[in-house]
């Protein structure tokens, strides 16, 4: 009885072997058979998509060549370095906030202190070692003007770079605006129409679109458009607006039968501002980075030294005029005195 168990036993495991050797020879070739499935079915991919493709082409819809395909990935790796120097006031500061809640693509730094060499010595360095290739540098100047440097750096050919005045600085807290966007969504950026006429316009409307633009498929970034971006020429200055995009469900049939008539939608599109506001009067714009050859000089800019210079010249004037008036007043005071009558003492 026990030599049939063991026989039973020996001729089990004997089958299990045979069954394991050949599911390793069968192994290797059903692999292959796997491998040549899957060819097969993203090559039927690849020839479907070319078959849509054409039937699109052959539409009659015309397709820009120079339409940038997107496959998801992050190419465009803009990086904007943003600082401040050194003694900028809490205004100033609050500004530079809310433009590095605006750009998901922005490198922060601490202020700048500049040294023997210079303001655009150090934040080219800096840039150099943080990877940026674009900069916004706000300087304080006797602690009540604010300077705006925005220009590209780094390369072989570092600039062109632009120093900015702004003023009329608004921001998101002392407002209180209602508008909301998503943070991180990337922002449509529209220019007037002077962006596209005038020359210097041309060269500053590319530098705000490498600066404030966001870069497609950005880490930080959300894959929403919820914002404008505006940019206006008015008065020899850009001024700078930030508006939410919002859509309003009508609240019944007649309200959405009115929109639908009037611009041929379901949906009323609206845009409520964010912030923050400020303009910018363009002073200089250089060849290189923060120097160089200059390209532009607005001949209208008058600095603020000069205007307080003026302003202190045109008190100064009325003091004079008020010790010019006390002086001639006194004088004719003196020459209204009449004269003593020889015969006041005769009837006495």
């Amino acid at each position: 009885m026990a030599k049939k168990k063991d026989s039973f036993k020996r001729r089990r495991i004997s089958g299990d072997l045979v069954e394991k050797a050949g599911s390793l020879d069968a192994g290797p070739q059903q692999k292959v058979d796997e491998k040549v499935v899957t060819e097969d079915s993203s090559s039927r991919r690849k020839a479907e998509l070319l078959q849509a493709e054409s039937e699109v082409h052959s539409d009659g819809e015309d397709i820009d060549d120079t339409t940038v395909r997107n496959d998801g990935r992050y190419r465009n790796k803009q990086r904007c370095l943003t600082l401040c120097s050194r003694g900028v006031t809490a205004r100033y500061r609050h500004l530079l906030e809310d433009l590095r809640t605006l750009m998901p693509h922005h490198k922060k730094e601490s202020k700048l202190d500049p040294g023997e060499d210079g303001v655009g010595q150090a934040v080219s360095d800096i840039c150099e070692m943080r990877s940026c290739n674009t900069t916004m540098f706000l300087e304080c100047r006797k602690r009540q003007d604010a300077y705006m440097w925005l220009g590209r750096v780094g390369g072989q050919s570092p600039g062109p770079s632009v120093r900015f005045h702004v003023t009329n600085i608004h921001t998101m807290d002392e407002l209180r605006l209602t508008g909301n966007c998503m943070k991180g969504s990337r922002p449509i950026m529209t220019f007037d129409e002077s962006f596209g006429r005038v020359d210097h316009l041309k060269l500053l409307k590319e530098l705000f679109i490498d600066t404030f633009g966001t870069p497609r498929g950005h880490p930080k970034s959300k894959p929403f458009v919820d914002r404008v971006m505006a940019f206006c020429y008015a008065d020899n200055r850009i001024w700078v607006r930030n508006y939410q995009v919002i859509e309003e469900q009508p609240s019944n049939a007649k309200e959405a039968h009115q929109i639908k008539k009037n611009s041929g939608r379901e949906e009323a599109t609206s845009m409520v501002e964010i912030g923050p506001r400020f303009v910018l009067n363009p002073i200089r714009i250089f060849r290189g980075s923060f120097g160089g050859q200059t390209l532009f000089q607005n001949p209208d800019f008058v600095s603020p030294n000069e205007i307080r210079s003026l302003e202190r010249k045109s008190k100064g004037s009325q003091y004079d005029q008020r010790k010019n008036s006390q002086k001639e007043r006194h004088e004719r005071k003196s020459q209204l005195v009449l004269p003593e009558d020889p015969l006041k003492s005769v009837f006495r």
